[in-house]
């Protein structure tokens, strides 16, 4: 029955050294929701991530808290709001309530706006 549990052998880190091994963002088209991917080391045991999205001028436009993670890799969409400022700074940060707490990771992006009805990226 060892197939229905495929990452069973994996090494699973320590609270310690449970890591963020990769933070990515993808724009939608729409020019207001955003795809992100994060990955982390296996764990033992199940850590918290705060997620924040900020602008340009260092304005907080979006967040997230994600409690306890059932994988090491999640996906999910967050929503901007307001007027577009680029460049965006994401940034998430790992840890367990009783510490111990890993760097914050961050990515810097930009953000197409959305094109009008209409409008042809052929000019």
């Amino acid at each position: 029955m060892d197939f229905f549990l495929p990452e069973d052998h994996l090494q699973r880190a320590t609270p310690a050294e449970t890591r963020i091994t990769l933070l990515n963002v993808e724009p939608y088209p729409d020019g207001y929701r955003l795809r992100v991917n994060i990955e982390m080391t296996p764990f033992q045991q199940r850590p918290h991530l705060e997620v924040s999205l900020k602008d340009a001028e260092g304005n907080e436009v979006a967040s997230s808290s994600i409690v306890e993670p059932l994988s090491w890799k999640i996906e999910f969409t967050m929503h901007v709001r307001g007027e577009l400022n680029n460049p965006y700074t994401l940034e998430a940060l790992l840890f367990y309530p009783d510490g111990p707490a890993a760097e914050p990771k961050t990515f810097t992006f930009d953000i197409k706006p959305p094109q009008a009805s209409g409008e042809s990226d052929s000019a």
